[in-house]
């Protein structure tokens, strides 16, 4: 598994007015767009392009375009959906799927109660959208269901990481995994901030607090 941290003055600007407590929901999930649009740039830079020439009103153009199949972008609901216009503003033509997971507060694991997702993802990149890679086990989970479902590539798009989550999607996805059907699938995480650690609740310190009740409100 890769990990990139994304060092950007327009990114760290973002990213702090997004912790700030007194930052307004509206705001939050005008700056969890931008900052998933900013990450995008870097988690799309393997993306697939095929030469394409066009016509421009003075001579012919070499070009590229995205390559076949289009790649499929997943938002882990519900805190995902804050990033995801930030993300298909730069894939327009991508494909979504959701994944809905919802953490036992006690246990800190998470369970599945929505998928919607292909059955077949043979040779099609994939990126999933998860504000929070605090435990890691989220991740785990939605990035174990594209690899068995043939995805090509998973990068995870967090706006921010914990060192205890990084470590858990290591061990989880090796260079040289055990498993054949994982091998050759490269997994990449591109984040905001590795931030300190977690606390005794499974939340990112410093952090921003929880990302859904952020966005949408407690529920």
């Amino acid at each position: 598994m890769q990990t990139t941290v994304i060092d950007h003055p327009l990114i760290a600007h973002k990213l702090t007015e997004l912790r700030d407590m007194r930052t307004h929901a509206s705001d939050f999930r005008r700056l969890s767009s931008e900052l998933a649009t900013l990450l995008g740039y870097e988690a799309t830079r393997q993306i697939r392009i095929e030469p394409h020439q066009v016509q421009t009103p003075v001579g012919t153009a070499d070009g590229a375009r995205l390559a076949a199949p289009a790649p499929l972008v997943v938002p882990i609901l519900r805190a995902g959906i804050g990033m995801l216009d930030g993300i298909v503003g730069l894939l327009p033509q991508a494909d979504v799927g959701f994944v809905g997971l919802a953490r036992d507060e006690e246990t800190l694991i998470a369970v599945t109660y929505a998928a919607r997702l292909p059955a077949d993802l043979t040779g099609r990149q994939t990126y999933v959208l998860d504000p929070m890679l605090a435990t890691g086990g989220s991740l785990e989970t939605v990035i174990s269901m594209l690899i068995s479902r043939g995805a090509a590539s998973v990068t995870a798009i967090c706006l921010l990481a914990a060192p205890e989550g990084l470590a858990r999607l290591e061990a989880a996805f090796p260079a040289n995994p055990p498993d054949p059907a994982a091998a050759g699938v490269a997994v990449h995480v591109v984040t905001a901030s590795v931030d300190t650690q977690l606390n005794d609740r499974g939340f990112i310190l410093p952090g921003l607090g929880d990302a859904g009740d952020r966005l949408f409100g407690a529920i």
